[in-house]
C-alpha cells in the first residue's frame, strides 16, 4: 500500500492543467450500455474508480479499449445483466449501470454500492425512479434485481432527505431514454456531470431537454447509436488546485477549468481575500496578503460543493479568525476533522457545523485518509504545515485524483509516493 509523504511548509508556482471529470466520465461509461454501436469516449481520467467501471463493463461482456485518455467501448453483444459485489463495493457509481441495462435487457442485477465512508447514501431515489418507469423491484442477498416488460415514460420526483441526487438523476435519465413515452424528472440535479450526461446521450439519439435545470424532459425513443464524445475538466480537482494555490500562499495557473463551474468557489475564496482571475480557458489563483475567515455551508449545484468542504477545512485553519462550516449534503462528512486535528488544527463539531478556529501554522504528522476528499484536504495540509506529513491509505486518493503528487511537485511541492512498511 502506498502513502504520500509531504516536506512542507511549500509555495505553489506554476501551471497544472485540469483532468477530465470522473464524475462525467463514469456515468458516461455506463451509458454505452445503452447501444450496440461503438462509443469512443476522450480525455477520460486514469482513476482507480475508472478502473473499476472498467472491470464492470467488461464483466458484462462489454469490449473496452483504454490509453491515453482515450477510451474505446463497443457493447455489441454483451448479455450478462449482472453486476458482482467484488466491483460495485468499490465505488458508488457503479449502481449507475442499472437503468441502461433495465431498459436494454429488461433484467438487471446490481449489488448495493460501495465508496466512501461519508455517512448513510442510500439509493432509494435509484429505485423510486426505476419504480416509476414501470420496473419490479426486489432486494435479494444484497443485490437489486429489477425486471421490466417495457419501460414507460413517468412523472419522477427524486426529492430527498438532503437535494437533488446526480447519481439518481443520471440513473433515472438513462432508463428513461429508451423507456416508450415521455418522461420528467421534477427536482432534478442541475450539476454540469449531469450535463454532460444529457450531451452525451442526445449524442447518441436521445431526446432530451432542461437537463442542468431542476426539470428534466425525456422523450423515449427505440433504439440509440453510438457516439463520440470529450468528458468536461473536472471543476472537484481544479477546485481542490485552486485551495492548494490559496493554503500554500501560492500562484498558480489551472488550465482547462471551466470558471462557470466554479462561482461558489470563487466566492468564497476571493471573500477570504485570494485572487482569482479568468483568462480564456485558464483560471490564475493568486494569494498575496492577509487572508480572512469564512462561513460556508455545502449545497447542492450551484451552490458550494460538499466535494470541496474538506479542503477549505484545511484553507480556514490557518486563518486567522473563526470559520464556520455547516454541511448540507452528507452531515456525517467531517471525518477528516480528527487527523486535522493531528496536524493542530482547532475544529469543534456542532451538529452538521464544523467551528474551525484558524492557526498561524499546522505541523505535520502521520495522519490516515479516511475518503477522497478528505485524503486532497490533508495533502494540502501538509504542504503548509512545518515538517513531515505521512498521509496513509492514499488508495482513496487515486480514486478521484490522476497523479496529484507528480502535479503538485511540477509547481514545487516537496512530495512523494513511497511504499508503506
Amino acid at each position: 500500500m502506498d502513502k504520500i509523504v509531504i516536506e512542507g511548509p511549500t509555495r505553489l508556482k506554476g501551471t497544472v492543467e485540469v483532468s477530465g471529470a470522473k464524475n462525467s466520465a463514469l456515468p458516461i461509461m455506463a451509458a454505452t450500455l445503452l447501444t450496440d454501436e461503438k462509443c469512443i469516449i476522450k480525455k477520460v481520467p486514469a482513476l482507480r474508480d475508472v478502473n473499476t467501471m472498467v472491470k464492470i463493463l467488461r464483466n458484462l461482456g462489454v469490449k473496452v479499449q483504454f490509453d491515453g485518455g482515450r477510451m474505446v467501448i463497443e457493447p455489441k453483444g454483451y448479455r450478462n445483466h449482472i453486476a458482482p459485489y467484488k466491483y460495485v463495493k468499490e465505488m458508488r457509481a457503479s449502481f449507475c449501470v442499472l437503468g441502461p441495462i433495465l431498459a436494454k435487457h429488461k433484467r438487471a442485477q446490481v449489488s448495493y454500492p460501495g465508496g466512501c465512508a461519508i455517512g448513510n447514501r442510500p439509493v432509494d431515489l435509484h429505485l423510486k425512479g426505476i419504480k416509476a418507469l414501470g420496473a419490479e423491484i426486489k432486494i435479494e442477498h444484497g443485490y437489486v434485481i429489477a425486471e421490466t416488460k417495457q419501460l414507460k415514460g413517468a412523472h419522477v420526483y427524486l426529492g430527498g432527505s438532503f437535494g437533488s441526487s446526480v447519481l439518481a438523476t443520471d440513473n433515472v435519465m438513462m432508463a428513461a431514454a429508451l423507456a416508450k413515452g415521455r418522461t420528467v424528472i421534477e427536482n432534478a440535479a442541475c450539476e454540469p456531470e449531469v450535463v454532460d450526461l444529457a450531451d452525451f446521450l442526445i449524442d447518441m439519439g436521445a431526446k432530451i431537454k432542461g437537463a442542468g435545470t431542476p426539470l428534466i424532459e425525456i422523450n423515449g425513443v427505440k433504439k440509440l447509436g453510438g457516439a463520440e464524445h470529450e468528458v468536461i475538466p473536472d471543476r472537484i480537482e481544479a477546485g481542490t488546485f485552486m485551495i492548494a494555490a490559496a493554503i500554500t500562499k501560492g500562484d498558480i495557473t489551472v488550465k482547462g477549468a471551466r470558471y462557470d463551474h466554479l462561482g461558489a468557489l470563487v466566492d468564497k475564496l476571493q471573500d477570504a481575500g485570494v485572487t482569482v482571475t479568468r483568462h480564456g480557458k485558464d483560471i490564475r489563483v493568486r494569494t498575496c496578503r492577509h487572508l480572512k475567515p469564512v462561513d460556508i455551508t455545502t449545497l447542492p449545484y450551484p451552490g458550494f460543493p460538499t466535494d470541496l468542504q474538506a479542503q477549505m477545512m484545511a484553507l480556514v485553519s490557518v486563518i486567522d479568525g473563526i470559520s464556520v462550516i455547516t454541511e448540507k449534503i452528507y452531515p456525517d462528512r467531517f471525518m477528516h476533522v480528527s487527523e486535522l486535528a493531528r496536524m493542530g488544527a482547532q475544529v469543534k463539531l456542532e451538529g452538521d457545523s464544523a467551528i474551525v478556529k484558524g492557526i498561524k501554522q499546522l505541523s505535520g504528522a502521520p495522519v490516515m485518509a479516511s475518503d477522497l476528499r478528505a485524503s486532497a484536504a490533508l495533502v494540502l495540509a501538509g504542504m503548509a504545515a512545518r515538517g513531515k506529513t505521512d498521509v496513509s491509505r492514499v488508495y482513496h486518493l487515486d480514486r478521484g485524483y490522476d497523479r496529484i503528487e507528480m502535479k503538485l511537485s511540477q509547481m514545487g511541492a516537496n512530495i512523494r509516493r513511497e511504499k508503506e512498511e
